[in-house]
């Protein structure tokens, strides 16, 4: 176990599974596939207005903690804002029940797109097989995200596994972590955690001394401005194994 801590906290989508990066590029596909019935709005103009209603919509963090659970009903309400953003600005939009269609066939195009990232059980079962105890912490809806850990054989590769809708608390809360952490029977400073949100993986976790390695897949690297000061980054699961 040279390297490596006596403990790794995992986080799922985006980490494990890529499931909701790129948000923008999804929404040009679902908007593409209406575009017949967008009239002279154009589809670029859809696109933007609803990822702008988006990032305000998400950029709140209890409503991002009470919306979470309840994915579905989030997207109807952000398609609604985005649309209402153009009605604003003089265009003609499509009715109520239109946009809820637009919101549904989004939700489902997420979840027909999620994949496993390639090295993900390789290296998963590599730090197992090295005596590393492996938990996997996701917030959201019970039976969404249980389902996502089923798909993708999850389940018995994980040590503990901790679902926000399941336990009644999720990141970035220090319950989150230390309930993890205690179940696992480590101390922060033996663990580390994985993820690719900068305020959940990288600034709430170090706060309690566990040392926070952000995924970034598309190297983005972290924003300009922001206060998160990663351990390390990596770009792919299996650079934890060097």
């Amino acid at each position: 176990m040279s390297g490596l801590p006596r403990a790794i906290l995992f986080d799922l989508d985006d980490t494990i599974i890529a499931a909701y990066g790129r948000p923008e590029l999804a929404w040009t596909a679902v908007v593409g596939e209406f575009g017949a019935d967008l009239g002279p709005l154009s589809q670029t103009a859809v696109v933007e207005a609803i990822g702008a209603a988006a990032r305000i919509f998400w950029a709140d963090a209890e409503r991002h903690r009470i919306w979470r659970q309840k994915m579905s009903e989030a997207r109807r309400e952000i398609v609604r804002a985005g649309f209402a953003r153009l009605a604003e600005a003089g265009h003609a939009v499509p009715g109520d029940d239109f946009q809820r269609r637009l919101a549904d066939r989004f939700s489902a195009y997420r979840t027909e797109s999620i994949t496993l990232y390639p090295d993900a059980h390789a290296t998963i079962d590599a730090l197992r097989a090295r005596g590393v105890k492996l938990a996997l912490i996701t917030n959201g809806a019970a039976a969404y995200q249980r389902a996502k850990i089923e798909r993708f054989e999850l389940t018995d590769r994980f040590d503990h596994i901790q679902v926000e809708g399941e336990h009644g608390f999720g990141k970035p809360e220090e319950h989150a972590y230390r309930h993890a952490l205690k179940t696992l029977g480590v101390e922060p400073r033996e663990a580390w955690i994985v993820g690719d949100n900068l305020e959940w993986e990288v600034i709430a976790p170090q706060k309690l001394g566990i040392h926070a390695i952000w995924y970034d897949p598309y190297g983005d690297g972290v924003p300009d401005g922001h206060a998160a000061r990663p351990d390390r980054i990596i770009r792919r699961l299996t650079e934890l194994l060097d």
